[in-house]
């Protein structure tokens, strides 16, 4: 099986990890990844407040917010159905 991420594979990883230890040295990289991982956080946690202001404001101004839900169940049931028989190798 071969890992690809982001359609890049093993030894494009391996150049670029060697790019960074050199670039930042290997005393750096977990303060790199642990900024890079704080960031994500914060975008996932103000995503979520916005998502959640949305909805306190639809549901304040009488808004039925069941309808989105309705469509993304639907449209996760099509995806299944059409890749459930399906392995994709990655």
């Amino acid at each position: 099986m071969n890992a690809h991420f982001l359609f890049i594979g093993g030894p494009e990883i391996i150049v670029i990890g060697l790019i960074v230890v050199m670039l930042f040295g290997a005393d750096k990289i977990p303060e790199i990844a642990r900024g890079l991982g704080k960031g994500m956080r914060q975008l996932k946690d103000a995503t979520n407040d916005i998502k959640r202001e949305i909805n306190e404001t639809a549901e304040k101004q009488g808004i039925d917010t069941s309808i989105a839900k309705d469509v993304a169940e639907e449209i996760n049931k099509v995806k299944e159905d059409i890749t459930g028989p399906v392995k994709r190798n990655m």
